[in-house]
């Protein structure tokens, strides 16, 4: 009988669910997460990755610093008085009303301007209030000496001229308009050495720049700018350049040479 039936049809065989060896009695999650695992890293774990080097890098820095988790960097979106100044928009004053934040008043910040731009400069307030050594900068745009030197006589924005304090003191000042002939080698040197200065005046703007951002350490940082009115400069007189600036101008690099010979008794 049973003969006949596997000769008379198609012998069909019952196929017998069979488990995988390795997936024996091994629960659902965790073949969820051994798939996961071979397929490579998904977004969750790099994630997690940068966050624990961001946190080892952090808690480095303060071991190192003792008080920065970002080496010394500081920038504005972690300084709550930068953000809150930022939220409520730009200060925007005349140099009139600047005066008014030169530290005498308690209940106001200390700001200080430098090539038109506002600073808040409250955390020196011991230093730029009054009786400190930087006080002649409060309140007002001195742009000019921090080029010079001179603090009291050239507390002003005026640039114009400044970069001779730069110039060496033989390259004479050629009166452009009244004629004063001027030998092709001298003129050449004048511009020369007029360039060298103007980036010196450049670059030292800067740095004070960078230092009153509070890319120096200091708790200082950006506000607004001064407003003036279209035409202000070539309304105001020019200023000659003052007798500290005038005195410290660079010798000349032949007197410099010889000087530096002296010394070594050559």
């Amino acid at each position: 009988m049973a003969d006949s039936a596997a000769s008379g049809g198609v012998l069909r065989e019952r196929k017998v669910p069979t488990k995988d060896a390795d997936s024996a009695g091994v629960p659902a999650e965790y073949r969820d997460w051994k798939s996961r695992e071979e397929a490579g890293l998904s977004v969750l774990d790099v994630i997690r990755i940068i966050a624990g080097l961001f946190l080892l890098n952090s808690l480095g820095s303060y071991f190192v610093t003792g008080d920065s988790m970002l080496w010394g960097w500081r920038p504005w979106f972690v300084r709550p008085r930068v953000v809150m100044r930022w939220m409520q928009g730009p200060v925007l004053l005349t140099d009139a009303q600047l005066t008014l934040y030169n530290g005498t008043d308690p209940n106001l910040p200390v700001y200080l301007a430098l090539n038109g731009t506002i600073y808040d400069v409250s955390a020196g307030r011991r230093v730029y209030g009054p009786g400190g050594s930087y006080h002649v900068f409060a309140g007002k745009d001195a742009a000019r000496g921090f080029i010079t030197g001179c603090f009291t006589e050239d507390a002003t924005p005026d640039l114009r001229g400044a970069e001779w304090t730069y110039v060496p003191i033989d390259i004479p000042r050629f009166d452009e308009e009244g004629g004063t002939k001027v030998l092709p080698e001298q003129k050449k040197r004048r511009e020369v050495e007029l360039r060298k200065a103007r980036r010196k005046v450049r670059d030292t703007v800067e740095g004070w720049q960078g230092m009153f951002r509070g890319e120096g350490g200091k708790d200082y940082f950006e506000v607004g700018r001064v407003v003036r009115e279209e035409g202000w400069l070539e309304k105001s007189p020019k200023k000659g350049l003052c007798e500290r600036a005038e005195k410290g101008r660079p010798k000349p690099k032949d007197k410099a040479k010889d000087a530096g010979a002296a010394y070594r008794g050559g």
